[in-house]
């Protein structure tokens, strides 16, 4: 549990700093809804992604970490400490950014575009990462029960399928909903 929670808080962690740093970008650019548009971008193509995988299976772009970097992933953390739990979190947050970053970059495009007052943007900022590691606080909670994490583990091979389809299609969706606004 304790290196479970230190890796989560390393993916809060350079997720709060990599917002701060693009919220820093906009404050410098000042382009007005520019953000929102690169996030509704980075959707579409993401969800493209996402649905090509589903009726194209043998296609080279892949938005999941490695099946072989989960085993490498799991050994480092029973290995570890909460030190490199941390450091192990940091490193994943840097890597799944560019695959979870277009709802990000819209709502701090949207942050920017409201004007929100420097104390509010970073409580808003906060309180987004913490909702984007609620699952994994949740998945860690669940995982230190080892007979519901077997049934987890076989519900989800089973419906993984469908969770691609529909989650790529729900972001080409909504990156498009935003374009129309």
């Amino acid at each position: 549990m304790k290196v479970g929670g230190s890796y989560i808080f390393g993916i809060f962690f350079v997720y709060v700093l990599i917002g701060l740093g693009i919220a820093q970008a906009l404050q410098f650019f000042g382009a007005p809804h520019f953000m929102a548009k690169v996030g509704a971008s980075i959707l579409i193509i993401l969800g493209g992604i996402n649905l090509i995988n589903e009726f194209f299976p043998e296609f080279p772009i892949k938005l999941k970490i490695p099946a072989g970097a989960h085993k490498k992933m799991a050994v480092l953390m029973e290995k570890g400490s909460a030190p490199a739990g941390f450091l192990l979190g940091a490193l994943v947050g840097f890597s799944e950014f560019p695959c979870t970053g277009g709802p990000y970059l819209m709502i701090l495009g949207y942050l920017h575009d409201r004007g929100a007052v420097y104390l509010k943007g970073i409580l808003y900022l906060l309180l987004y990462n913490f909702i984007f590691v609620v699952p994994l606080i949740v998945a860690l909670l669940l995982a230190s029960n080892r007979t519901l994490l077997v049934k987890i583990r076989h519900w989800q091979k089973s419906k993984t399928v469908r969770i691609h389809f529909w989650s790529g299609l729900a972001m080409v969706v909504l990156g498009v909903i935003i374009f129309l606004l």
